[in-house]
């Protein structure tokens, strides 16, 4: 039954396309890389004539494959105006280039080149058909394109090598393409095993002691010698006072309540002061006793003294 229906499901199913792009990055780096026009140019010399390629414009073709259109500029200085040139090229969804196509605009006039289809007429390498058919894609544009600007008698050289210019970012494309990187697929992991895991074994239970065990009877243990008793000690024996009136010192014992005697400073005693009193007179002090018996002694003579003196001074 199977075998009946693959060959049917093989037929209905269209077949997976595969998905190029084109590294931009790369095609940069060919054409010294995109440094004018703030990134989205580069510019480069070509047997002393100035060129300007911007960055290609991509899209999906129905087929699965790109077309990719480039814009070339002649840079013919200040004073004149530049010429313009684009290239077309489609590409299949393996890669394979399926036909190009590039027009020039000098000043007014346009030059269109036919339109170079890659068919397998073209191709003469069996190895590889599909190089040898950009090949000579590439070489029957150029050769078109040649062979039209020649008609219109134009001498100037940057416009002569004007298809050269479009032959180089042609090769340049060409080698760009490359098919889309496919995502890493991660590894399946292996289905777990139906079978329903074991529990971890229960630990053994640890043993009861010998002593509170019910089932084992405690081994009997052999009787023990008992200690021998050792007498009681003496009582300390009690110092003799000795006789009245001898003191430790002499009967070369110390009493044990004798204090030791301090070693710290000793206290300094500080005077009374008494509270100061602001309605009572401060208390003068008396002279010595001695002073006193001179003054109550001699008072008299000097009083006498003073007052001969001033009578004589009177007269």
């Amino acid at each position: 039954m199977h075998r009946h229906l693959l060959p049917l499901l093989l037929l209905i199913c269209p077949p997976a396309l595969a998905e190029v792009v084109v590294d931009v990055d790369a095609l940069g780096a060919g054409l010294g890389g995109w440094k004018a026009r703030k990134g989205q140019a580069a510019e480069y010399q070509i047997s002393d004539a100035s060129y300007r390629t911007y960055r290609p414009e991509i899209s999906p073709s129905p087929d699965g494959g790109i077309y990719v259109s480039v814009r070339i500029d002649h840079r013919r200085g200040f004073l004149a105006s530049d010429d313009h040139a684009s290239l077309e090229l489609s590409f299949a969804a393996d890669g394979t280039l399926v036909s190009a196509q590039s027009s020039l605009a000098l000043q007014g006039r346009t030059i269109t080149s036919e339109l170079i289809k890659g068919g397998s007429s073209a191709a003469t390498n069996v190895a590889a058909p599909s190089i040898d058919r950009a090949v000579k894609v590439g070489s029957d544009l150029v050769a078109d394109l040649s062979a039209k600007i020649l008609r219109e008698k134009i001498i100037e050289p940057g416009r002569v090598s004007f298809p050269a210019a479009i032959r180089h970012n042609y090769n340049l494309i060409y080698l760009a393409v490359k098919p889309k990187p496919e995502p890493a697929i991660p590894a399946a992991t292996p289905p777990a095993s139906s079978a329903p895991a074991s529990p971890d074994p229960a630990p053994p239970p640890s043993p009861a002691p010998a002593a509170t065990s019910p089932a084992q009877p405690a081994a009997p243990t052999a009787p023990t010698a008992p200690a021998p008793s050792t007498p009681p000690a003496p009582p300390p024996a009690e110092p003799d006072p000795g006789p009245a009136g001898t003191s430790p010192q002499a009967t070369g014992t110390s009493p044990a309540t004798v204090p030791a005697a301090p070693t710290g400073p000793k206290p300094i005693p500080l005077p009374e002061v008494k509270p100061y009193d602001p309605g009572r007179a401060a208390a003068t002090p008396l002279p010595p006793p001695k002073e006193k018996s001179l003054l109550m002694q001699h008072g008299d003579e000097v009083l006498k003294l003073a007052r001969q003196h001033l009578q004589d001074d009177k007269r």
